[in-house]
């Protein structure tokens, strides 16, 4: 018995943003699926509008499985996990050894198909692709969170965005410009029913 896709299936109960007041709860498994989403768009928007080459399967799957280890650890908050680069590294190798015994939940040759996404390669430009669609999605969790008056998020948004603009990534920028303030709009601004 293998309990891998068990354990993933436990990411719907981990409750992201623990230390901020929501309008509505986020957890780990929507998550993973908006960024996967968002890192597939930046992908193609790369490969077919900035004329690059990344790998479009591998971006993906990068996204999808990098939150798996958090079905051991929990969501972390962010002013704990990057409060200085000891606790960074010290949290980083929790991490990864959550993702090994994750990964010794699957048959071999499972393990050697998912391995490389699960310890994904972090000094891959699909990763940064993935790790840009892991903060838009944040920075859309704000968008959502003040569009709803909840004043808790401005900081975090203000702070997202400018991580966003800094890492200079014309994909990410085109995607801004041209898809982020759909998030804006209400369901009948987006379908031109005014």
């Amino acid at each position: 018995m293998y309990n891998f896709y068990a354990f993933l299936d436990r990411m719907k109960y981990i409750r992201r943003w623990s230390l901020m007041r929501s309008s509505r709860e986020e957890n780990v498994m929507e998550h993973s699926y908006e960024v996967a989403v968002l890192a597939h768009a930046l992908a193609l928007i790369d490969r077919e509008i900035c004329k690059n080459a990344p790998d479009v399967e591998k971006t993906v799957l990068y996204a999808l499985y990098h939150e798996c280890s958090e079905v051991m650890t929990g969501d972390l908050p962010t002013p704990i996990k990057y409060y200085n680069a000891q606790m960074r590294g010290a949290y980083g190798e929790i991490e990864d050894r959550a993702s090994g015994r994750l990964l010794s939940m699957l048959p071999d040759p499972l393990k050697d198909s998912l391995s490389p996404y699960v310890l994904a390669d972090k000094g891959s430009y699909e990763y940064k692709l993935a790790k840009a669609a892991d903060k838009l999605s944040a920075y859309i969790k704000c968008l959502e969170e003040c569009k709803a008056g909840n004043a808790e998020f401005n900081r975090a948004k203000e702070s997202i965005e400018r991580e966003l603009k800094e890492r200079n990534m014309p994909c990410l920028a085109y995607f801004m410009e041209n898809f982020l303030p759909g998030f804006l709009l209400t369901l009948d601004e987006m379908e031109g029913l005014e």
